[in-house]
Order: structure tokens, then sequence, then C-alpha cells
């Protein structure tokens, strides 16, 4: 009954996931309509743009086919009338995941980990099924396959990440116990998986947290661009907000733009464009305000700036490093080695699924490509961390560091061996094993005053 109970809650917890993210997109979008139309709005219109603009934050392409009166009235030219959209507004998929992270969780500490993903992860699918069934938008369509498995990747994804993560601490009793103990059996090379997820956990959240710093900078510093391009927009306050929500949504995948940057690849916003610390090439740019951010140009000197996803790798390698003398597990140069390329080849996948969900197509024509390279990116990135960690992490051990693994030795040894070598008093109570303070405890009597005569002067 308790493995149902898990599975229903897991289910139900994907629906909330599911339901929130349309929603959020569901009331603006009926403000938008009433505002706008009135009473002679098109209401049938509102839940296929609801549901397509939902699979397209879950990194569903949209193929849009702009009709001949549109073209008509606003005079664009009929090669751009058919284009694909694939730069996705990463702030819907973060929120799926990190909602399904949670719903993991708690299936690992209820005792069935797996059952509730799965549960949770075929819930969010069905649901997304539903969506790409009811919600068919003329004018964007999307491949009905990719628009049902992958927001229900996301969800598992994120759903058996949380789970893996509180099973793997507390025991699960089973699959991932039996996994521990294998891993535990490799000696020296037995912390090596965890030192490395841990490492680049540490190096992706360093890198979104500067990345995200930086994109603050340069809106503080570039600000009057951007509020020029919502000048030449010449919209209302309706039309300002509705494009500062769709900023919002973007704000994660413009972060990883930062991040690319940063890491020195950079990324394009257009065919034959490049922005780079070391050179900016741009042609012509879409009038959306937040590409106001972008630098007009650039020296080779800003080639600096890749000294802080090293120094990234380097607070990576430091907290491994950290946590393994506080366990008490010192290792050697090879597993330290290996814990440094984990950490860079993990953060290098990271980097890659980033940058293929945040680069693509933005328009027609030159739009076609933009944002960061995936292989660039993510080489980068990760040599850049593998270079901080292993800084870190293979430097030669500090004198307090092997002072407290000396301490820790001589603390096992005289927890492990008898006070009394000999073995000949067997009144003595053995040190427990592990006591960091060993202590021997006699019968009383041995320790007892000697009589004295009550006639002694000295009572």
């Amino acid at each position: 009954m308790q493995r149902l109970l898990v599975a229903l809650l897991a289910a139900f917890d994907a629906a909330i996931a599911a339901a929130v993210g349309l929603v959020v997109l569901l009331a603006p979008l009926t403000l938008l309509w009433t505002l706008s139309f009135g009473v002679t709005a098109d209401w049938g219109a509102l839940w296929p743009l609801t549901g397509t603009l939902w699979q397209f934050g879950h990194g569903v392409p949209l193929d849009v086919d702009v009709s001949a009166d549109v073209l008509r009235a606003t005079g664009i030219a009929p090669a751009a009338a058919a284009f694909t959209l694939s730069v996705t507004p990463l702030a819907f998929l973060l929120f799926t995941l990190l909602f399904a992270a949670r719903s993991g969780g708690r299936a690992a500490r209820a005792g069935a980990w797996l059952l509730g993903s799965v549960s949770g992860a075929a819930t969010f699918g069905a649901i997304a099924l539903g969506v790409a069934l009811t919600a068919k938008l003329g004018a964007a369509r999307v491949p009905l396959v990719l628009a049902v498995l992958l927001p229900t990747v996301v969800y598992l994804v994120g759903a058996v990440a949380g789970a893996v993560r509180s099973a793997w601490e507390d025991g699960d009793g089973g699959l991932l116990d039996r996994v521990h103990d294998v891993i535990d059996s490799w000696g020296d090379w037995g912390p090596v998986p965890s030192a490395s997820v841990r490492g680049a956990a540490f190096a992706v959240v360093g890198m979104t947290a500067v990345s995200a710093v930086a994109v603050a900078i340069l809106t503080a510093t570039r600000g009057s661009e951007v509020v020029a391009l919502f000048q030449a927009a010449r919209v209302d306050a309706l039309g300002a907000g509705v494009i500062t929500l769709g900023h919002l949504a973007y704000l994660p995948t413009i972060i990883v733009w930062a991040a690319s940057w940063l890491a020195g690849p950079g990324f394009a916003v257009g065919v034959g464009t490049a922005v780079s610390p070391a050179g900016t090439q741009l042609g012509v740019v879409p009038g959306i305000p937040v590409l106001g951010l972008l630098p007009e140009s650039t020296s080779i000197w800003m080639l600096i700036v890749i000294i802080v996803p090293i120094g990234v790798g380097a607070f990576a390698g430091w907290a491994v490093r950290s946590r393994l003398v506080w366990e008490g597990t010192p290792l050697g140069a090879a597993p330290r080695a290996a814990i440094a390329a984990g950490i860079g080849v993990l953060t290098a996948a990271v980097a890659a699924i980033a940058a293929l969900l945040a680069g693509g197509s933005m328009g027609p024509g030159r739009l076609a490509e933009a944002g960061p390279a995936v292989l660039p990116f993510a080489l980068a990135l990760g040599g850049e961390v593998l270079l901080g960690a292993a800084i870190l992490l293979l430097s030669p051990r500090h004198r307090d560091e092997l002072a407290e693994e000396r301490t820790d030795r001589w603390i096992a040894e005289m927890s492990a061996s008898d006070l009394h070598g000999d073995g000949a008093s067997s009144s003595a109570v053995r040190p427990v094993q592990g006591d960091p303070f060993p202590t021997v405890t006699a019968p009383v009597d041995e320790f007892r005053l000697p009589r004295r005569d009550p006639g002694d002067p000295l009572l």
C-alpha cells in the first residue's frame, strides 16, 4: 500500500508541475486577450497558443508559417514566411526540472525512488500528450513525437537526479545500496564518482552565478541601449509588459550565452556573426530590446576573462578536497587526477546540453544561426574547469592536512591496539574501536586507600 501511495503522490506532483507551467502562460495570455480584443476575442485560439508555448519552453522546436494575409499587412518578404524557432526560453524547462527533482527526492525518502520517478514521468508524459493533441496552432506547428518526448524526458531526468541524490546519501535498501557497496570496494578509487559529481555541481552552480553577475553588470552599463530599443518598438504599456515577460522567460538562456562568452568561444546572433572576448563581429541585429546588451566591440585583452571559469574550477576542486579531508579520506595523486578529469567531463556535458537548448534558430534568413556552438563551448568550459580543479586537487598537500592525517592514523592505531601489550591484565577494559580518547579503567579495589589505625594522630 505504501508503494501505491508513493506512486500516486508522485503522479500528483507531476500534475501540479504541468498545471503550474500552463497556468503561468495562460494567465497573462488571458489578460492580453481581454485587453486587446475585448468581447470579440477569438477565445478558441487561446489554449492552442498556450500549449504551443509550453511545448516550446521544454525544448520543442516550432515550425512557423506566416500566412499570406499577415505578409501583405506587415510587408514581410515572402522568403521570410517560413522559418524555425529553436532557441528555448529555459525558464519553463528549469522550473519543471527543479520541481521534478523535489518530487524524486520525496519518493526516495519514502523508500520507492524508482517507482516514484517512473510514475511522475508517465503522468507528465500523459499530460504532454494531451496538450500536443489538443493545442494545435496553425501558424506554429510542432513535431508530435518531440512534443511528447522532450517534456517527459525533462521531468524524468529531474526526478531521477533528485531521487538518486537523496537515496545515495540515505540508502534505498536495494539497487543503489548494491552499487554503493561495489564502488566502496574499489578502495582509494571508491570516492572518485561521488566526488566528481559533487565537484561538477559546484562548477555548474558557480559558473551560473558568475554569468548572472555578468548579465547584471551589462544591464547596469548598457541599460540605456535596452531602453532605446523599447522606445523604438513603439509599443504601449501592455506590449512593453509582454516583451518584459518574454525577456524574463529567456533570462536563463541569456545566462548560458554569457557563460559561453566568459569561456571564450562566445556566441552568434546570425549567420557569420560572432560575439566573443577575442572580438565582436555583428551585422544588422533584430530590434529586440535585450540584444541592446551586446557589446559593440571588444579587445583581444578581454580574453583575460577566461580566468573566471578557471577560478570556478579551482573553487570546485577546493570544495571537493575540503570534503575529502573532513571525511578523513586521503587519496593518492591518481584518484585525485581522476576526480579532476571527472569534474571537467561532467561540466562539459552540462555545457553541451545547455548550448544545445540555448542555441539554434531564432528567425528567418541569417537568424537561422544563434547562440553558442555546442562543441566549442563544451570543450572550452570543460577544459578550463578541469585546469582549475586540477590545480587545487593535485597541489602539494598542506602541512596542516598532513598533520591531521597523521593524527587520525595514530588515533586509529591506538584504538585498535591493547594498552597493555602483553595482555596480562584481564581486568582492564579494552579501548573501544574508533574512540579518539582511549582510556583504561580497573576495578575499584585496586585503588582502595590503606586502612589507618584509629589512634593515628593524623586522623
